[in-house]
């Protein structure tokens, strides 16, 4: 069995060391490139989410080396995801692919069928084995982010923007070749102390809020890596969406590490009191949460057509009023350009950095 799956940021550093230590021989999907795009866009509805169309692309890409066999999860709700991998099983077969197709489905908070899953996709591997390879990916997972997080807080306030994204890389090829977890852990805290010994330039920073679909935020592919050009503006980003947070709240049920996401829905319930698909509603929310922070800005993102995220792009106008809080939308698909990306990423933080000089100068003047 030779496995494969789909490519999320750097989600594939923990699905790497799981399946490996399922004894399961690995054929990771190539990065995707514009390649990846093409293939994906030809072969899937024209209409059909970003996210599915670069599944597409990763699956036919890994499935010419040598995979022959497709892990992808799966869902429920009004969100599309819980129909792609039956819409991408059919595309593949339709281009002659053989393949098996493997759909970890939620569990629904049930963490003993999360396990059993996990063990039925491994090779005679025991429920003690299953436990430990799953608390080692935990432990990837969470690594990567903490490095992933210290990135977020480096690269605004430093002039040395390559240096900071040369540690970036090199600690997480690390932390994928890591095979103890106590070595993991070593080169996670390097790379964030490495980042916090950069020099820090005088010059305003913004504070952003990332909000919007999951996997949109997640794979710098699909956003034209909004985070790290941001943080070339000198805008601190942070995300609205950690995977381990996601992890945890849906597949672990809020049993690992502290959830957030009641703190999240109940910022949303004033203006959006239901779910509606996807994330929705957390956008809503951590529009409203990122503005009693007293964020600079926020900037939901999502692929076109995005249903859930239509519904909480009509309700941020009403948010950035009352709460007074700037937002803009992005949406992306095979047609966006880099260009066309960063002509709005850079008027909006000029705006945001516009109106965060008067603020303050106003406070100054008041004292």
């Amino acid at each position: 069995m030779k496995v494969t799956y789909p490519h999320m940021g750097n989600a594939y550093i923990a699905i790497n060391a799981l399946l490996k230590g399922l004894k399961l021989e690995v054929v990771p999907p190539p990065p995707i490139t514009r390649r990846t795009m093409e293939l994906g866009t030809k072969y899937s509805p024209e209409f059909a989410c970003l996210p599915l169309k670069i599944n597409v692309g990763n699956f036919i890409e890994a499935l010419e080396q040598g995979a022959d066999t497709i892990v992808m999860a799966g869902g429920w709700g009004p969100c599309r995801f819980g129909y792609y991998a039956q819409v991408e099983r059919e595309i593949l077969n339709d281009l002659g692919y053989d393949f098996d197709l493997v759909i970890l489905e939620a569990p629904d908070f049930k963490l003993t069928q999360l396990i059993d899953q996990i063990k039925a996709l491994g090779q005679n591997v025991t429920l003690w084995e299953a436990l430990k390879i799953l608390k080692f990916a935990w432990k990837k997972l969470n690594a990567v982010e903490q490095v992933e997080r210290a990135l977020e807080k480096a690269l605004p306030y430093t002039d040395l923007k390559d240096e900071a994204e040369k540690i970036y890389a090199q600690s997480l090829q690390a932390i994928d070749e890591a095979d103890e977890a106590a070595l993991v852990k070593s080169l996670s805290n390097e790379a964030v102390a490495k980042l916090q010994r950069l020099p820090r330039h005088e010059r305003i920073v913004v504070k952003i809020g990332l909000v919007g679909e999951i996997y949109t935020i997640l794979e710098p592919a699909s956003n034209y890596d909004i985070g790290r050009t941001m943080g070339r503006l000198d805008a601190e980003v942070t995300q609205s969406i950690y995977l381990s947070e996601w992890v945890n709240d849906h597949l672990l049920g809020g049993l690992v590490k502290k959830s957030h996401h009641s703190k999240i829905v109940a910022c949303a319930r004033p203006y959006l009191s239901c779910w509606v698909g996807g994330h929705g509603q957390e956008t809503v929310g951590s529009t409203v949460d990122f503005a009693h922070r007293h964020y600079d800005g926020v900037i939901q993102i999502g692929p076109l057509t995005c249903m859930p995220e239509i519904v909480a792009q009509s309700i941020l106008p009403v948010i950035s009023e009352k709460e007074g809080i700037p937002c803009m939308t992005m949406w992306f698909d095979e047609h966006s350009g880099q260009a066309g990306v960063n002509t709005r990423l850079e008027a909006f933080i000029d705006m945001v950095r516009r109106q965060k000089c008067l603020s303050e100068a106003a406070i100054c003047e008041e004292a």
